[in-house]
Order: C-alpha cells, then sequence, then structure tokens
C-alpha cells in the first residue's frame, strides 16, 4: 500500500495558484519591455513582479525581440488570494446534451433539421473558433456541429463581412447565426457585434433566430448586454451550442 501523501483539501474561501504544493501561489509570467536586453532591463523586470504583489521573482528567459524590445518568462508565487465559494458567473440557462441526445431532441421537436450559419466576422481572419465548434472534426474530442444529423452547419469562415453572414442566413432561412470573435485588440471585436445586431434588428430577424457569439475574451454577460442571446468562453464545445440553440428554440416556441 503505498504511503504517497495527497494534497489537503484546499480553504475554497482562500485559493490561490498551485505549483509544486498546494497554496505555494506559484504563477509563471511573460511580457515585452521596450528597453534594450541587459541587466538594468533584468532589474526592471524583477522589480515590477515585485510591484505586482509577486513574491520571488525568478527571470528564467530573457530575450531581445529586437534592439529595443525585451522578452521575459519569469516564475514568481502570488501573495493574494481568492475567495470562490463566493463568485457568481452569468450563463445561459439550459441543459449540455450530447449529439445523439440533441439530434434526437431536433427530430422529436421539429421534425426537420436545423440551419446554423456561422462565421468569423469583420477583419478577423482567426478560423480556429468557429471551425472548433462547426467542422466535422470539432476540437479536443468533442465532434463539430458538421457531425451532427439533424444540423445543417453552414461555416462561412473568416474575415467575413456582417452583412454578407446576415444575407446568408435569410437565404437559407436560417434557425441561428453563431459568430467567433479571437482579435479584440482595442475592443474591434465589441463594434463589430454591435454592428451585427444592428444589422439584425434593421432586417426585422432579431426575434425570429438565435444568435450566439463565442470566443476567448467572450462572457454571456458581455453577450447579452450587446444584445445577443447567449456567448460562449473558453471551455466551450459543439454540444454546448447545440444544446443550447435547440432547446432556446423550443423555449421560444413554446412560450408563443
Amino acid at each position: 500500500m503505498s504511503n504517497q501523501t495527497y494534497p489537503r483539501k484546499p480553504d475554497l474561501t482562500q485559493i490561490r495558484p498551485y505549483g509544486d504544493t498546494l497554496d505555494d501561489g506559484k504563477v509563471q509570467l511573460s511580457f515585452t519591455l521596450p528597453v534594450p536586453a541587459g541587466p538594468e532591463a533584468y532589474e526592471a523586470a524583477k522589480r515590477l513582479a515585485l510591484m505586482m504583489n509577486l513574491e520571488e521573482p525568478s527571470i528564467v528567459s530573457m530575450q531581445a525581440v529586437d534592439p529595443n524590445l525585451t522578452y521575459f518568462i519569469l516564475y514568481a508565487a502570488c501573495t493574494k488570494t481568492v475567495d470562490f465559494t463566493s463568485i457568481y458567473v452569468p450563463r445561459s440557462e439550459f441543459t449540455v446534451m450530447d449529439m445523439g441526445d440533441v439530434d434526437d431532441l431536433i427530430e422529436r421537436e421539429f421534425g426537420r433539421k436545423l440551419t446554423l450559419v456561422g462565421a468569423c466576422t469583420g477583419t478577423d481572419a482567426h478560423t480556429v473558433g468557429i471551425d472548433a465548434i462547426m467542422n466535422m472534426k470539432g476540437f479536443n474530442g468533442h465532434y463539430g456541429l458538421e457531425r451532427y444529423r439533424m444540423i445543417n452547419a453552414i461555416n462561412m469562415g473568416a474575415q467575413v463581412p456582417n452583412e454578407a453572414l446576415v444575407a446568408r442566413a435569410i437565404a437559407e432561412k436560417a434557425d441561428a447565426i453563431l459568430v467567433s470573435q479571437v482579435v479584440t485588440q482595442k475592443n474591434l471585436h465589441i463594434m463589430t457585434l454591435t454592428n451585427l445586431i444592428e444589422i439584425i434588428e434593421a432586417e426585422g430577424l432579431r426575434g425570429k433566430m438565435v444568435v450566439a457569439v463565442g470566443g476567448p475574451r467572450i462572457t454571456h454577460d458581455l453577450a447579452t448586454e450587446l444584445g445577443f442571446d447567449a456567448g460562449f468562453s473558453v471551455g466551450s464545445y459543439a454540444e454546448d451550442v447545440a444544446s443550447f440553440v435547440a432547446q432556446e428554440l423550443i423555449r421560444r416556441r413554446d412560450a408563443r
């Protein structure tokens, strides 16, 4: 019988990062400073870490990006804790179902395939998000919407103008529009997503189809604030989106 000692149960009212042992606070941090690489830059990076309330900063990499830019990777210990028990994150109220159950639900409730049109819109050229949800192979062992028997998934790709996405949704008589936004520098995604909702409303489609958005910096709270029905962030897969769309369409139908 092993004598290995397992970590004690964490205090959820005071959690902090876990590195080698529970509560050690160990984190890895990377950043770039606009100064030449050298002893002064090294010291500046350490001082910044200390000013971030990190303890025992250890710089493990200092690389010159160009003569006046230096990239750092360092390890340190976080001194702050978070009360995990006090956290509430708004989210869509729906039951996540697997692919087979979603297909059965759609067939039973609608008797036809649901059409979902998706794209990465605006100037955003990153297809990774929309492909993870829509492409047949999906992502991380989670099959995409193209594999669902009762879903007609139309992936328009990246850099799709909002007007083109809405026009395609109208032409396909879509049940839902799915949008992916990866580029968020200078809040570009806010402008793109706001413009999309404005176009949908101008076409009189707002209550006629489900509209959802996903991306690494998207939250459900932000999505609903911008006028979307749901927001999906890191850790979301095709079954999350499919389950929400099907159940939301049923809810709307039954509420009429």
